[in-house]
C-alpha cells in the first residue's frame, strides 16, 4: 500500500517522507513473507518424534511386534528422550531395575546389569521382550498389554476379572485409572501415527 499522497499539491518534501514510509512499508512486507517462508522451512515434517529406528525394527522382527507400537510406547513414555524417572524408571522405554531384572531371568540375559538400561538398544530389547510378555499374557488384546505396561499386570488382571463377571470385555473407559485411560489413547493413537508417517523408517512400507 503506498503513502504516498495523489494530491499534486504536495510539497516535495512531503512526497520524500512519502517515500521513505513506502520504502518501510515494502521492506516489513518482505520481512514478514521471508518469516513466513522460513518458518515453513524449519517447521518439523511430522508431529511426532523418531530414532533409533533400526533398533525397533530389528527387535519388532525379533519378537513379532508391530514396529509402530513399540515407537509409540517410547513416544509416550519419554518422547525419545532417555530419561530417569522419579518412581527410578529408567531410558527410553521407562523400565524399572526390577522389572529389567526380572526379564532377564525369563529370557536368559543373566550378564544384565542395571546400568545397561541407559544403551537404547538394550533398553528397547527389554521394553519389546516386555510388551511381548504382555500381548502373549492378554492373548494379543494391544489394549490390555498397554494399560498393563503403565499400570501393572495385577491392576489390569483385576479390571478384567470385574469386567468379565459383568459379561463383557474391558474397554478404554472402565479404566479406573485416569492416568492409565489417557496413556492407553495416547500409545494407540500414537501407534496410527507412526504407521502412517514413519512406514518406511519402520519397515512398515512396501
Amino acid at each position: 500500500m503506498s503513502y504516498v499522497s495523489r494530491s499534486r499539491s504536495l510539497s516535495v518534501h512531503s512526497v520524500r517522507r512519502g517515500r521513505l514510509r513506502l520504502g518501510f512499508a515494502l521492506a516489513a512486507t518482505v520481512a514478514v513473507i521471508a518469516g513466513v517462508a522460513l518458518t515453513a522451512h524449519v517447521r518439523p515434517e511430522h508431529p511426532l518424534p523418531l530414532s533409533d529406528a533400526a533398533i525397533i525394527r530389528t527387535e519388532a522382527a525379533k519378537k513379532g511386534l508391530d514396529p509402530a507400537l513399540i515407537a509409540a510406547v517410547i513416544y509416550a513414555e519419554t518422547k525419545f528422550v532417555p530419561r530417569e524417572s522419579s518412581a527410578g524408571a529408567k531410558g527410553l522405554m521407562q523400565i524399572l531395575p526390577s522389572t529389567a531384572h526380572y526379564l532377564a531371568r525369563l529370557s536368559g540375559g543373566v550378564s544384565f546389569k542395571t546400568g545397561d538400561l541407559a544403551d537404547p538398544a538394550v533398553n528397547i530389547a527389554y521394553g519389546s521382550y516386555y510388551l511381548r510378555y504382555l500381548l502373549e499374557r492378554y492373548r494379543g488384546n494391544e489394549l490390555l498389554a498397554v494399560a498393563a505396561y503403565n499400570a501393572g499386570v495385577s491392576n489390569v488382571d483385576a479390571w478384567t476379572a470385574s469386567s468379565a463377571a459383568q459379561g463383557r470385555r474391558l474397554r478404554l473407559p472402565d479404566i479406573p485409572f485416569a492416568e492409565t485411560r489417557a496413556y492407553v489413547s495416547r500409545v494407540l493413537s500414537a501407534q496410527a501415527t507412526y504407521r502412517r508417517l514413519y512406514a518406511q523408517q519402520l519397515g512398515l512400507a512396501g
